[in-house]
């Protein structure tokens, strides 16, 4: 699975392109291409390490992936509604907002 393209990602490469370089071959060319997982699969738990980390950047990309991967937005509703009680209530709803914001980008798109 290549890495998507951004100007974000565009713009980190030229200050860190070994770092880029090493998600590139290792998260996306490696990890993602495992066959034990489905990418959809993957992505329900990128999305919930993410949230239970509190790591909102990243979240926003691996919701927007999830949702090409598969996942349905009531599913990513669904695996946050339930970390609320695993990863802590202040996680659940700063996910919530990240969810609604990548939901709303979406819509523009359509």
């Amino acid at each position: 699975m290549a890495a998507p393209p951004s100007a974000r990602r565009d713009r980190l490469k030229a200050q860190f392109p070994k770092l880029v370089e090493m998600t590139n071959t290792y998260v996306y060319g490696d990890l993602w291409e495992r066959e034990q997982l489905s990418k959809r699969d993957r992505s329900m738990v990128t999305i919930a390490a993410l949230v239970a980390l509190g790591w909102k950047d990243q979240l926003e990309s691996h919701i927007g992936r999830g949702l090409g991967n598969g996942l349905t937005r009531e599913e990513v509703s669904e695996i946050i509604t339930h970390l609320s009680m695993y990863a802590g209530w202040p996680a659940a709803m700063t996910a919530s907002h990240v969810a609604v914001d990548v939901f709303e980008a979406e819509d523009k798109k359509a």
